[in-house]
């Protein structure tokens, strides 16, 4: 299986996308993490996209402010992306948000919530489960264990309230 390009704007947006890495890595899903700037870098931005399908199996672009980076990298490959906003300045995030998931019809960037990488790894291992029952065994045991999670959240409630009484 090719890794996952991870890219982004700029070395601030790695608190944030480092989810996604680390998300992946819990299903040891092998990552590429790279500063591309759709801005600063047009060249490299089109040079890494025009050549991304042959090195990846899909990109995860995240990116703030006015937020070009996933959609301009959807427009010159065929891989699925994953657009994740970044909080930047007074709008925290919104501005990045719509700029991302506004794409025009024909140029589609999968959009997570505003600094969820970490849905962003999911996605991005759900989508590599189609062709991988071992991922996928992964996912459903990960899956799993939120439930599990949950579960032992609503003990804890109801022994607290109980120790109440």
């Amino acid at each position: 299986m090719k890794p996952v390009a991870i890219i982004m704007g700029s070395q601030t947006d790695f608190d944030v996308m480092k989810g996604a890495a680390e998300a992946l890595a819990t299903f040891g899903v092998k990552t590429h993490v790279e500063i591309v700037s759709a801005h600063r870098t047009p060249q490299k931005m089109y040079d890494f996209a025009a050549s991304a399908a042959d090195k990846y199996s899909l990109i995860i672009a995240g990116a703030g402010g006015a937020a070009h980076l996933p959609g301009m990298v959807a427009s010159l490959t065929t891989l699925p992306v994953i657009g994740v906003p970044i909080t930047v300045g007074k709008l925290k995030g919104l501005d990045a948000l719509l700029s991302i998931a506004q794409m025009p019809k024909g140029v589609p960037v999968a959009t997570v919530a505003v600094d969820n990488a970490i849905n962003a790894g999911l996605i991005a291992a759900r989508i590599l489960s189609i062709d991988s029952p071992k991922l996928r065994a992964k996912l459903e045991k990960h899956q799993g264990a939120q439930r599990a999670k949950v579960r032992q959240m609503n003990k804890n409630i109801r022994k607290e309230l109980s120790a109440r009484k």
